[in-house]
């Protein structure tokens, strides 16, 4: 691409990037009036640069003095070669970030800016250190295999791999969704769909080769990130635990003190499409909950490889739900968080919502009965979703639900008090099955008086990777194990008379794969069987859920 510096055009289609090895990357570039160079906004997509919000997102950054680029991904779009997902984008973004910076309307300085697929291709970028890579802003980003999925895998993730089929976004509005749920084996659920991927059959396969493991991920290596990073998440975000943690990584652990001081973090009561809406579900979070975030970008990239002469924000921006007010803090988590255990009782019958199970802060010392539940994958516990997964959950009413024998629900009394609760949610418990392999699922829900019952948080254990994902254990039946699941990060003010429960059974469908309790092999397994699973919490196995609460003094 030619210009010169007396009548430069403002607008570049289609310009082709040379990667490495000569694969050409289609590239749109848009730049501000003027002829002094400028910083970049550098954006990498495999869903079209050509359509959607781009063009006005350029005219923004073009507005605040930047160019901006916007790239389809190797075999995507425009770009030549072929699309394996994830796999390119570190050296693919490397090149185009140092070609960026040879372009004489660039300034040099390259901020990388990507949500979903973009931020965890940034990420893999930023760990190779392109020189004139200056910041990073990562909404929405995808963790590592088994961080968001412990059981390596969403079935509703074929609905991705038939979008990115091909070089466009494929149609995909008039498949039976939840019919092709229901098909095993997992491996030809692609082919129910009418399609074929070998991308789709190979993320199946447990343990992940190096290419699907190592190379894909980013999350142990914080120490060799060595730029300023935006972490941007909501907190019905279904990816939304990677962020949290992302940004406590760098802060501990970024290549240099001063790349750990140059982190922030902005968690709204949004789902995946970040700032989209201030309602999700019947859930409306107020006037405030959609911001100026370009605004916000702009500020935070000021701060730190600007001048640092404007509004400088603070290193962690939270929306507390309830309050649904917006809070400045220092760090995450808080540290004044009172991380308090709730321990699980009840005389052995907890199945449902109208059941005798309850939460509270005082230790099991006798022997209470474990709660017995029978999981049958040909039945299982539906999670509330779209049927496709562009957003998997919201603040769902589970009332309904609960309702199911096989969901054991442990209940607070109502706070006499407003209780804040703000921070990450772990529960530890101990269960056993009559199976070799099952699952055991989580889930913590606000009890409104008015009965509603809204999600706020979930997660799981595939019980043959409770020692981790390549160390895969099956279970000898009845024997009691002891668990832990990250139930992932949380902001809400529960006022007077609200109750905190906790859900556990054995599925959450489609969000998760069905356990087929059977120990086969997790894509091609079809064969099913019940399994009677247990919740222990007597003296000998203290089940609790820790919640961070924040005092309102």
């Amino acid at each position: 691409m030619e210009t010169t510096e007396s009548a430069r055009r403002t607008r570049y289609y289609n310009v082709p990037v040379p990667a490495r090895d000569g694969t050409h990357l289609a590239t749109d570039v848009y730049l501000p009036q003027g002829d002094e160079p400028v910083r970049t906004i550098l954006g990498r997509s495999p869903y079209n640069k050509n359509g959607g919000a781009y063009p006005n997102l350029a005219k923004k950054w073009n507005g605040r003095g930047y160019a901006f680029v916007m790239q389809d991904v190797r075999g995507r779009g425009d770009s030549d070669g072929e699309f394996t997902a994830y796999v390119n984008e570190g050296p693919d973004g490397y090149d185009t970030i140092e070609w960026i910076a040879e372009q004489p309307w660039s300034n040099g300085e390259v901020v990388l800016m990507g949500g979903s697929y973009g931020a965890r291709s940034g990420w893999l970028t930023a760990l190779t250190r392109p020189p004139h890579l200056s910041a990073l802003v990562a909404s929405v980003s995808p963790s590592d295999p088994f961080v968001e999925f412990p059981n390596g895998m969403s079935p509703m993730m074929v609905s991705w791999y038939r979008l990115v089929q091909g070089r466009v976004v494929q149609e995909a509005n008039s498949i039976d969704w939840m019919k092709v749920y229901d098909h095993l084996p997992l491996a030809t659920m692609d082919e129910a769909a009418g399609f074929e991927s070998p991308q789709w059959k190979a993320s199946l396969k447990f343990p992940l080769d190096e290419i699907r493991g190592e190379r894909m991920s980013y999350q142990k290596k914080y120490g060799e990130v060595d730029v300023p990073v935006l972490h941007i998440s909501g907190w019905y975000d279904d990816e939304q635990i990677g962020t949290p943690l992302n940004f406590r990584g760098m802060v501990a652990e970024g290549r240099s003190e001063e790349i750990r001081q140059k982190q922030g973090l902005l968690m709204g009561p949004w789902g995946h499409a970040v700032n989209a809406t201030s309602k999700i579900g019947e859930v409306d979070f107020g006037p405030t909950a959609v911001i100026d975030l370009d605004g916000y970008q702009a500020r935070w990239l000021d701060s730190v490889i600007g001048d640092g002469s404007g509004d400088e924000p603070a290193p962690v921006r939270i929306f507390v739900m309830g309050e649904n007010k917006w809070r400045d803090e220092s760090e995450w988590p808080l540290a004044r968080t009172l991380f308090t255990e709730y321990f699980l009782h009840s005389g052995g019958a907890a199945n449902s919502r109208i059941g005798d199970g309850r939460l509270d802060t005082v230790a099991p010392s006798s022997d209470e009965p474990a709660d017995t539940f029978t999981y049958d994958p040909m039945r299982p516990v539906p999670f509330l979703t779209a049927p496709r997964s562009s957003q998997l959950g919201g603040p769902d009413d589970y009332s309904a639900v609960e309702l199911r024998g096989d969901v054991l629900c442990y209940t607070t009394d109502a706070f006499e008090d407003e209780v804040e609760i703000t921070g990450p949610m772990t529960l530890t418990f101990f269960g056993s099955s009559s199976a070799i392999d099952t699952d055991f699922t989580a889930k913590v829900v606000d009890v409104h008086p008015t009965g509603f019952c809204q999600r706020l948080t979930d997660s799981m254990v595939r019980a043959r990777y409770r020692e981790g994902h390549h160390a895969e254990r099956l279970m000898e039946p009845d024997t009691v194990y002891e668990f832990t699941i990250d139930l992932w990060n949380t902001s809400v003010l529960l006022p007077k008379g609200h109750r905190i429960r906790l859900e556990i059974s054995s599925s959450a469908f489609p969000k998760y794969d069905r356990n087929l309790n059977t120990g086969e092999p997790v894509d091609t397994g079809t064969r099913m069987a019940r399994a009677e699973n247990r919740v222990w919490h007597d003296a000998a196995h203290p089940s609790r859920l820790v919640l961070p609460i924040i005092p309102r003094d």
